[in-house]
């Protein structure tokens, strides 16, 4: 069974070379960009490499005139929709986390290395690679990255009329309830000591506090509605502690946790483990490691 290495990959020299025949199994990799994308590949009969740049239309192209083979690219920006579509073309996808492919970065970061360093890591025994994100996941964990950036921003505002007001002797009480709460009488007391157009500021700067608050509601009535028709949503709800919030995030994050051996497993994966140090057979155990999800 051989697969062809088709024109696309070849240099835009106006001339274009003849397909290459090699011999399967093959194995490439790629490193994703926004316009232009790098591929590496090795013939595993003669050892020759050969590394090319082609365009997002290019790369369709070539991997759907390809025979069946192993695609691997690092878990970032669009990876999770060229696997989707790798994947309907027939071949076998590998997704590898960024950090476990800068090891095997020989030289400085460039886009070659980078091809080259994934074609390396996706075929190292013991491996681990990322499992592919459905369309619905990516679009839940998107609610939730756009809410967690709505939270941030109305934090940052509200912290800058604490600021302001603590400037003129006025102090507003911790967390984003009491500090709206005590807005009012914050108003009323730095009426004839703050000048009018910095009051007026504050109070534009509180109207966007509402409306940023508004967005925030918006979207989570899209998540309480999706957790509602979610068996797996309605399940994590029956653990004590567990809302809607964070059984939308465990379940888009996730997908399958059958791909999770045990939830021991599960826990390392999201960071709430303990590290470990270790040598001559001795292990201590340290603080825990937080490596996962933030987020979760």
């Amino acid at each position: 069974m051989v697969w062809t290495l088709p024109d696309c990959i070849g240099e835009a020299t106006g001339t274009r070379p003849p397909a290459r025949r090699w011999t399967t199994p093959a194995v490439f990799g790629v490193d994703l960009a926004k316009t232009v994308l790098q591929i590496h590949a090795v013939d595993m009969l003669t050892g020759e490499i050969r590394q090319r740049t082609v365009s997002r239309t290019k790369l369709v192209e070539f991997f759907s005139n390809a025979a069946p083979a192993i695609v691997a690219m690092e878990a970032c920006g669009s990876s999770h929709h060229w696997a989707r579509r790798f994947s309907a073309m027939g071949h076998e996808v590998r997704l590898i986390a960024t950090k476990f492919v800068r090891p095997f970065v020989k030289t400085n970061k460039t886009d070659a290395a980078d091809a080259a360093a994934i074609w390396e890591a996706a075929q190292r025994p013991g491996m681990r690679f990322v499992p592919v994100k459905t369309e619905q996941q990516q679009g839940i964990l998107a609610l939730h990255n756009m809410r967690n950036l709505l939270v941030k921003d109305r934090t940052a505002q509200l912290h800058q009329i604490r600021a302001v007001f603590y400037e003129f002797g006025i102090e507003l009480p911790r967390g984003h309830h009491w500090g709206l709460k005590a807005l009012p009488a914050a108003f009323a007391a730095a009426d004839g000591r703050v000048s009018t157009m910095v009051l007026e500021a504050l109070r534009d700067q509180l109207d966007l506090i509402h409306d940023l608050r508004r967005r925030i509601e918006v979207i989570e009535r899209h998540l309480e509605s999706y957790e509602r028709g979610e068996d797996r949503c309605r399940r994590l709800r029956a653990i004590p502690g567990v809302g809607p919030l964070t059984a939308t995030a465990i379940v888009a994050s996730v997908g399958n946790a059958r791909e999770f051996r045990s939830a021991l497993e599960f826990a390392a994966w999201i960071g709430v483990v303990p590290r470990q140090s270790g040598t001559g057979g001795r292990v201590r155990f340290l603080g825990i490691s937080k490596r996962g999800s933030a987020y979760l």
